[in-house]
């Protein structure tokens, strides 16, 4: 393709990812073959590649409705929104949206969201790497009653709050289970629940959260101070506990940064 003018790779695009022309005009073969024939074995080799990352990013969206409908959705979905870079790590964020519209999928409503919390989890795997505070720190920090209040809490690159009307995190849950029928079997799918993903090491974590804390985590996310976001969590939902919260947001290493404004110091 080097030599190729922009609206040139763009016919050539179209006719990979959609067949519309089937064949990219001038197109030839070096050997003097049919081209259009050559053509579609590399088209469809280009299109099963895009399904087959989709299917590696989204194993158990693929497993709640099946590998027969998820490949067909899927080969939709590639056809209409092809890569736009080469990396194909995060190849798939607007699937979640592609889902919610996409008619045969509405018999499945949980579906979008259990695509969310799978994306939301590559997007953690592959985010930044920041140290977290020590206990210590966090715990001499927070011992400062008079101007704990004005506390900013960074948190990990890794940290994403996900907000579902379905238990998504148990739906996701079920199948890492050795009997994932059973599993499921006991999920009530009606049931909603808010995931926290978050980056340990190596390993991603998916973890239920009550309202208070997923409420608590986002004010923190957007630069509230500490006692705003208190105020607000416990708002949210009286039964919020904050010590809970910051024991889980400890333990998990996502507690990044405690800073304290200097008009709150002096």
């Amino acid at each position: 393709m080097r030599g190729m003018r922009v609206s040139d790779q763009r016919i050539f695009a179209d006719a990979l990812l959609t067949g519309r022309p089937s064949c990219p005009p001038g197109l030839t073969a070096w050997n003097g073959s049919d081209p259009e024939r050559r053509f579609a074995i590399y088209r469809s080799n280009v299109i099963v590649s895009l399904i087959d990352a989709l299917a590696d990013t989204f194993p158990v969206t693929q497993q709640l409705v099946g590998e027969e409908f998820f490949r067909a959705m899927a080969r939709l979905f590639v056809q209409e929104h092809p890569p736009r870079s080469r990396i194909l790590a995060f190849y798939g964020e607007g699937l979640a949206n592609f889902i919610e519209a996409f008619a045969p999928a509405a018999a499945v409503p949980y579906l979008a969201d259990v695509a969310r919390l799978e994306m939301l989890r590559v997007s953690a795997y592959h985010a930044a790497d920041a140290m977290p505070l020590t206990a210590e720190a966090i715990s001499r920090l927070l011992a400062d009653v008079a101007v704990l209040p004005e506390a900013r809490i960074g948190l990990h690159p890794s940290l994403a709050v996900l907000r579902s009307g379905h238990a998504v995190v148990s739906l996701w849950a079920a199948h890492q289970a050795a009997d994932a029928a059973q599993a499921l079997a006991a999920v009530d799918p009606e049931a909603a629940e808010t995931a926290l993903v978050l980056r340990a090491g190596l390993d991603v974590e998916i973890s239920r959260i009550p309202d208070g804390a997923a409420a608590f985590i986002e004010q923190m996310r957007q630069g509230a101070a500490f006692g705003d976001a208190a105020e607000q969590a416990s708002a949210a939902d009286p039964a919020f506990d904050l010590a809970a919260t910051l024991g889980l947001l400890m333990r998990g290493g996502a507690i990044t940064t405690m800073t304290i404004p200097r008009s709150a110091t002096s």
